[in-house]
């Protein structure tokens, strides 16, 4: 009889750390380790250690990250600490107990000026500090360890967390008026999708560097059209403007639609329209409003 994997999550209780963490549940194939920073604090070298030692994972899905773009640039030292040391301590572990590591990265680490899909291949150029911290942590993963698996995502949404979704559907309920730029694009990612990309992509003995998102792409505009439309809300117009003319505290990349082409070449199933999920995305919320539990979990970090 085989050896059941030994997976641990970092960030467990985080957006994507949440999803992935009831998904491994329902699979009954792993014995899971779910941590957060309660248990291990990353930037800790001694927490990360102790962890390691006590566990012994087999495979870290290490989602535990800063997430807040625009703090990021007055607290690039955190954001630096957290995406870029706590990673290299993760992976530097994951070397010395021989386990895999899966790491979950950013479409920040581009510049958006291609203007054609990002390959896995294409030359990283991050124009945020976010960005530039999340490839940080790239770096330190491909430097320490042989077998790890990259994951670049992009506009990530989930039920459990801070989202685009929630801050639109929160203004509309507030009667504020909604300006959303439309010249940023890029393709919108549920975390329902992706933890079960990254369960199916665990089993797989290929190495290095994937994007994987939904399908599909749209403007942050397009973005927020449509979830007033799927969320059957009349009479509330959504205003067009410029990114210069929100004027945010950092810089995104105009267009960072990463192309999912390693997937293709391992013949993964893509991942739905991002149209398609956010109706199953706004389907669940009402399921859990109808339960009376609460669908958002506060986190220290926000979406982008």
């Amino acid at each position: 009889m085989a050896t059941r994997k030994k997976v641990l999550v970092t960030g467990a209780k985080g957006t994507l750390g949440t999803d992935l963490v009831a998904r491994i549940k329902t699979t009954r194939k792993y014995d899971l380790v779910a941590v957060d920073i309660e248990e291990m604090d990353i930037t800790r070298l001694s927490d990360v250690k102790n962890t390691f030692l006590q566990h012994r994972p087999d495979v870290v899905i290490h989602c535990a990250a800063y997430t807040n773009v625009d703090r990021a640039e007055n607290e690039r030292e955190l954001a630096m600490a957290i995406n870029s040391e706590g990673t290299k301590h993760v992976a530097f572990f994951c070397r010395e107990l021989g386990a895999e590591m899966i790491y979950i990265s950013t479409d920040y680490v581009f510049d958006g000026l291609k203007q054609t899909p990002y390959l896995e291949t294409d030359r990283t150029h991050p124009i945020n500090v976010y960005g530039a911290s999340k490839l940080a942590g790239e770096e330190h993963v491909a430097v320490l360890l042989e077998k790890y698996k990259i994951c670049r995502t992009s506009w990530l949404c989930g039920i459990h967390g801070r989202n685009f979704i929630y801050s639109i559907l929160q203004a509309v309920a507030e009667g504020r008026p909604l300006s959303v730029v439309n010249d940023q694009i890029g393709r919108p990612t549920f975390t329902f999708d992706l933890a079960d990309a990254l369960l199916w992509l665990l089993e797989k003995p290929e190495y290095g560097i994937f994007h994987i998102t939904n399908s599909g792409f749209c403007s942050w505009y397009e973005f927020a059209q449509k979830i007033i439309q799927l969320a059957g809300i009349k009479g509330v117009a959504v205003r067009p403007i410029t990114s210069e003319q929100f004027r945010s505290l950092a810089q995104r990349p105009p267009y960072s639609v990463l192309e999912n082409r390693r997937l293709e070449q391992l013949r993964f199933r893509p991942l739905p329209r991002w149209e398609e999920s956010l109706r199953e995305f706004l389907a669940r919320k009402a399921a859990l409003e109808q339960s009376g539990v609460p669908p958002v979990v506060a986190r220290r970090g926000t979406s982008k």
